[in-house]
């Protein structure tokens, strides 16, 4: 982006901050509207528009630092996490705000057309002052939410079961289980001891097979040294297995040559090994048991609107129609345009990548996010004609550090023989 088209970008992000806490002040004063000290007033008024220019010029300064070294760590993931929960909770007293703004423009022009006021009254009516209350009292919800999303609940790992039937199940496979992890972006973790207890809890599972779909770095593969150990510590009896996300090529920094980068995509391929991983290029392996066996295939990262470098075809190779296929692959958009209509069945599809947008909700009742934009299928189970998706949340975070209703996600898949 040239330095004009700089300027302007900040300059409309200031504006458009600014314009927000604007209208919240309308809020605050409506509120503050019978107060009996004038001083007291004037400090609360001045106290908001300072935190509101601090806020601001925080702002601004995390987004010049993550366009001048291309990464989101340190002040800069701060800075991100403080708009994202400052303007999340703006906008939900906004909400009130606009629909009260509504009916008072509605009630002006009824005011008007029957000029049925006196001259000295305004054809708008004030603000009242429950709504203003019921706009804040509203907003602390998301904004506690954030607050504990970036505190806690980055850590907040859950297990989700899901078991899943098929009529051409090997026998020797029914009841086989399978622990999946994705998205452990490895450079975003502060608190090992927190990520300990994710690894635990995967662990605990004590699944048949693990895999694991991708994304294991933010940008350098020395983010997964502290961790190697630690994520070396899953292991499962029929192997783990592992795949390259979008975040493992390297692609999001300007490295100092090429060479550079070729080496730390080839140290990232190394520590998958150190892990106990078996990385999957574009390939296949045959898990055997008593007798019977089902083929798991890994492909490279293939995703609309990123790297498609996932080869299904050569990962096919050698395997006959009719096996049984579980495949690894990191984003779900692969699925959605490739696998779930080929010519050759696969049978499951494991991927990652969404993170749920590490934000929405999830309840019985209710099931949203704002991934939901950008992908069919975000998060949880799908199928098609028999061909099953599982979309992981991922294990880690990235970007905005924290988790909001989403949680993070240790995934554990049996399958089952259907029985007629």
């Amino acid at each position: 982006m040239s330095n004009l088209g700089s300027l302007l970008f900040l300059s409309l992000l200031a504006l458009f901050s600014l314009t927000l806490s604007w209208y919240v002040f309308q809020a605050l004063k409506t509120v503050l509207s019978q107060w009996d000290s004038p001083g007291g007033k004037a400090a609360a008024y001045l106290a908001y528009w300072l935190l509101t220019c601090a806020y601001v010029f925080f702002i601004i300064s995390s987004i010049v630092t993550i366009s001048r070294t291309g990464e989101i760590s340190g002040n800069a993931q701060m800075g991100l996490n403080v708009f994202l929960t400052v303007t999340i909770t703006q906008a939900t007293i906004i909400l009130f705000l606009l629909s009260e703004d509504l009916f008072r423009g509605i009630q002006a022009g009824a005011n008007f057309l029957s000029n049925n006021i006196s001259p000295k009254e305004s054809y708008l009516p004030e603000r009242r002052k429950f709504v203003s209350q019921l706009a804040l009292l509203v907003a602390a919800v998301p904004f506690i939410g954030f607050v504990y999303g970036i505190v806690k609940g980055k850590y907040n790992f859950k297990v989700f079961r899901e078991t899943l039937y098929f009529e051409d199940l090997p026998d020797a496979f029914d009841g086989f289980t399978i622990t999946q992890l994705s998205d452990i972006h490895a450079g975003s973790f502060k608190d090992i001891s927190a990520v300990q207890k994710g690894i635990d809890l995967a662990k605990e599972q004590k699944s048949d097979l693990f895999v694991f779909t991708g994304d294991l770095i933010n940008v350098s593969a020395e983010e997964i040294g502290p961790l190697v150990d630690r994520f070396k510590q899953i292991n499962a009896p029929y192997g783990q297995y592992s795949i390259l996300g979008n975040h493992d090529y390297g692609d999001y920094i300007q490295w100092p040559s090429p060479q550079e980068k070729v080496k730390n995509f080839n140290d990232l391929k190394a520590s998958h090994a150190k892990m106990g991983y078996q990385l999957l290029l574009d390939e296949h392996v045959t898990i055997e048991k008593a007798g019977q066996k089902i083929q798991l295939l890994g492909v490279e990262n293939w995703g609309v609107g990123f790297k498609s470098k996932g080869d299904l075809e050569k990962a096919l190779h050698g395997v006959e129609k009719k096996d049984f296929k579980i495949l690894l692959s990191h984003d779900p958009s692969h699925w959605e345009q490739v696998v779930k209509n080929h010519p050759s069945k696969v049978h499951l599809t494991l991927s990652g990548h969404t993170h749920g947008m590490q934000m929405g909700v999830e309840t019985p009742w209710i099931r949203w996010s704002p991934a939901k934009f950008r992908y069919p299928h975000w998060a949880g189970l799908a199928e098609q004609a028999g061909r099953y998706l599982y979309v992981n949340r991922g294990f880690g975070f990235h970007a905005f550090a924290g988790r909001v209703g989403i949680w993070p996600e240790v995934t554990v898949i049996e399958l089952r023989r259907k029985t007629s």
